[in-house]
């Protein structure tokens, strides 16, 4: 991983969107710093598109597409992504179940939650599952004291034994049912709302991470940052960002913006 303030000058010119994971991306110690929240309307008002790419529910999503300087959301790993039509008032939400799947799933989930909360001391379920549609989001640091790596695997390995998708980020074990992820809603996202082929245009991009949830876009875009923090993770990751942050968090997400827009 190359520091970020060796991006070369030519590269930065042809970014035009910005995609960004949010916990301990955007957040340091859970809070979004004023340096993060003013790299987000900097790169805006430069004419560069952000959009955050999260395991955060969509009840949160639906805030951030309206409130955040923001071009759109892809929410719950790749669940779905929302767009806010500032013009026509509306917002999209385009998921990747249907309803009546979606509520299915949430049946079998409920069953592999009673497993998990019964086999792993500890854990809980996330304080945001409530605005949760399509997955189960387990809590092993943002509420509680931090578990250990071997209990987080037991969490994912549950999930799996119920032969659910589990990703782990820097706070929660997220298990749904379905061969969608972070990357597969994105090049929807693209196709439908900005009319164009993400295989074609990601040298245009920018992805930012800090966690094993984050590993297919770290894997897909060649312009993929890291933010310091995922040196914690370093070891279990197959595929690295290409660069990476002086700073944690929000303040490394602010260092990577000021690179772009100087």
């Amino acid at each position: 991983m190359k520091s970020i303030k060796d991006f070369p000058r030519e590269k930065r010119s042809a970014i035009t969107y910005l995609l960004t994971d949010i916990d301990d991306t955007i957040t340091c110690e859970g809070r979004i710093p004023a340096c993060a929240f003013q790299a987000m309307e900097d790169l805006d008002k430069a004419g560069i598109k952000v959009i955050p790419i999260t395991g955060r529910p969509a009840g949160w999503c639906d805030h951030i597409a309206r409130m955040w300087p923001v071009n759109g959301i892809v929410g719950e790993n790749g669940a779905f992504y929302f767009v806010y039509d500032s013009h026509e008032k509306k917002m999209i939400r385009r998921y990747f179940k249907t309803d009546q799947e979606r509520e299915q799933d949430q049946t079998k989930l409920a069953v592999i939650k009673h497993k998990i909360l019964q086999s792993i001391p500890g854990c809980v379920v996330s304080a945001d599952q409530p605005y949760r549609e399509a997955d189960l989001a387990i809590d092993f640091a943002e509420d509680v004291p931090h578990l250990s790596q071997t209990d987080i695997n037991k969490i994912v390995d549950i999930f799996e034994q119920y032969n659910a998708t589990a990703k782990i980020s820097s706070i929660h074990v997220n298990g749904w049912f379905g061969s969608y992820d972070k990357l597969s809603m994105t090049k929807i996202m693209f196709k439908e709302v900005f009319k164009t082929d993400l295989d074609v245009i990601k040298e245009k991009v920018i992805f930012v991470g800090d966690s094993p949830n984050d590993e297919p876009m770290f894997e897909y875009f060649p312009n993929s940052v890291g933010v310091a923090n995922v040196l914690a993770f370093q070891d279990r990751l197959a595929f690295k960002p290409a660069w990476i942050t002086k700073g944690k968090g929000g303040i490394g997400f602010a260092q990577l913006a000021q690179v772009i827009v100087p």
